[in-house]
């Protein structure tokens, strides 16, 4: 997709990247909270972000279209999807062709490079420009174990689009489940085998946290 370079490219002339930030507003207006007035707060405030977005027409700014082996499994967590969560899925297919897979480690665990990808649909640098929330799309072969990792200053949730994990071995998120994050929190996702699992993610924070964040994994302590 190429555009004018004479003036900025907004949501307004890519109808499919608005729909897509319609369809994360929503994502964050109509999952339950389940009683916790955190989730309930941090909810609030990615949909308030999201809507800054919309209201300001935001700045379209694509990066290089990149694909990782993960993306092999794309069309299986995207496919045949019904229910609340069908129109936020056609949104990411709609604009699928535009994303930029990414590692994001300087150092990729052995085995991790096959079975991990992730892709910013909202941040600094784009695809939609946005100084106060980062939202995404993680996607993970089936089997796959993303080691234990935290975010300083960060808050973030993820929402299962598809497919089935489980966070530090503590209950199973299955489509429309909504697993949340404090700044600092020690998390490690493991993946069902059979199927691959598709999570979009809020990133919420301080600019300077959310900008400069480092992306490490954490070394398993040895036993005692």
């Amino acid at each position: 997709m190429t555009f004018d370079t004479a003036a900025p490219t907004t949501l307004r002339d890519v109808p499919d990247w608005r729909y897509m930030m319609q369809e994360c507003d929503e994502l964050y207006r109509y999952l339950p909270a389940g009683g916790s007035d955190r989730i309930k707060s941090h909810q609030r405030k990615a949909r308030e972000a999201i809507a800054r977005l919309l209201r300001g027409n935001a700045e379209l700014r694509l990066q290089p279209r990149a694909e990782k082996p993960v993306t092999a499994h794309l069309r299986r967590a995207l496919e045949g999807k019904q229910g609340a969560l069908a129109p936020a899925v056609r949104a990411l297919d709609a604009v699928a062709h535009d994303l930029s897979w990414q590692y994001g480690y300087e150092k990729v665990p052995k085995g991790l490079t096959n079975s991990y990808a992730y892709a910013e649909l909202a941040g600094a640098q784009g695809p939609v420009v946005s100084h106060d929330i980062i939202l995404g799309v993680v996607l993970f072969a089936p089997g796959c174990t993303y080691p234990a990792h935290a975010h300083k200053g960060i808050t973030e949730s993820y929402v299962c689009l598809s497919g089935a994990v489980s966070e530090n071995h503590q209950g199973v998120y299955v489509p429309g489940s909504m697993i949340f994050n404090p700044p600092e929190h020690l998390h490690r996702i493991t993946v069902g085998d059979r199927e691959p699992a598709l999570l979009a993610y809020a990133w919420m924070g301080d600019p300077a946290d959310l900008h400069q964040q480092k992306m490490v994994f954490t070394r398993a302590r040895p036993r005692p």
